[in-house]
């Protein structure tokens, strides 16, 4: 399996004196991930927790829900001429009786590890595909979730202190599941942000643990819409970002009742959809 970093030779200019050292990067390579046998996606990711990065990306997609409804994950062998095993080949292998979604080649799709899928669907996808319902009679089952801001503000120190790669690289994303309270559950870091966040709700669903309806989801960069349906397609009411949110991502956390909360920075933050999950004090002016 590749390494999470690797090592190149670097030039460096300080205060005009010139230097030859090692510098730490982290590794970026393709992964390939089948569902039964036949090709649906390629993703440039940072090598660790593939398994959990495809059961991820399939929840986002729609595909599984349950731990359950996955039978296996396994590396394919054969991938390149020499017959070896280059370790960025996973196959999926849903449990009898899980349906199959139709893979066309407008699902069999390019994924980068900047923006995620290519093409994205509208908001008509996940409204037809999300199992759990944020808000209203058929929320997801567990106790409503409440969040203090002064909880929420805690959280990007503590999503930075547990980012291991990070310090040695500066070039990872990284996201975390917390509770209402506080409390790491989870971190993952990768090359791409909506890597990072599929390897988290894929370990969660291997652990059985979906929906994730009493969890808090934080992401070190901004908030796109992709990241917003990976929140709303795992069952987490909160989605927290310490950059912006973009418009769509606000529209369907507005129609999904997704809490979502951006520049989360210092004390300091914005709440764009879902204020009834804070506990906010009365706001003052504005437009």
């Amino acid at each position: 399996m590749g390494r999470v970093t690797e090592r190149r030779r670097v030039i460096r200019l300080r205060d005009g004196v010139v230097s030859t050292r090692p510098d730490t990067l982290v590794a970026e390579e393709p992964l390939e991930i089948r569902l039964n046998g036949r090709p649906l996606a390629i993703t440039m990711r940072t090598p660790g927790d593939d398994f959990a990065l495809a059961a991820g990306f399939l929840v986002s997609e729609g595909v599984l829900g349950s731990a359950d409804e996955l039978a296996n994950i396994v590396y394919c062998a054969g991938a390149t001429e020499d017959g070896s095993n280059t370790y960025n080949v996973v196959d999926v292998k849903l449990a009898p009786g899980v349906p199959v979604p139709d893979i066309t080649l407008e699902r069999n799709v390019y994924t980068t590890s900047s923006c995620g899928l290519c093409g994205k669907a509208s908001l008509d996808a996940v409204r037809t595909t999300a199992r759990w319902k944020l808000d209203g009679p058929d929320d997801a089952p567990g106790a409503p979730v409440r969040i203090t801001p002064e909880t929420l503000t805690a959280l990007p120190d503590r999503l930075r202190a547990a980012q291991r790669v990070f310090d040695r690289t500066g070039g990872l994303h990284a996201a975390a599941l917390f509770t209402p309270e506080g409390e790491l559950l989870d971190v993952r870091e990768d090359v791409g942000r909506h890597n990072a966040v599929d390897k988290l709700v894929g370990r969660a669903l291997q652990q059985g643990l979906l929906p994730l309806s009493g969890a808090v989801l934080l992401v070190s960069g901004r908030a796109s819409f992709e990241l917003a349906q990976k929140a709303v397609m795992a069952g987490i009411p909160v989605l927290a970002a310490v950059s912006a949110p973009s418009s769509l991502a606000v529209d369907l956390a507005d129609e999904a009742g997704l809490t979502l909360v951006g520049f989360l920075r210092g004390t300091s933050m914005n709440v764009y959809a879902g204020e009834h999950r804070l506990a906010l004090p009365t706001a003052v002016g504005g437009a």
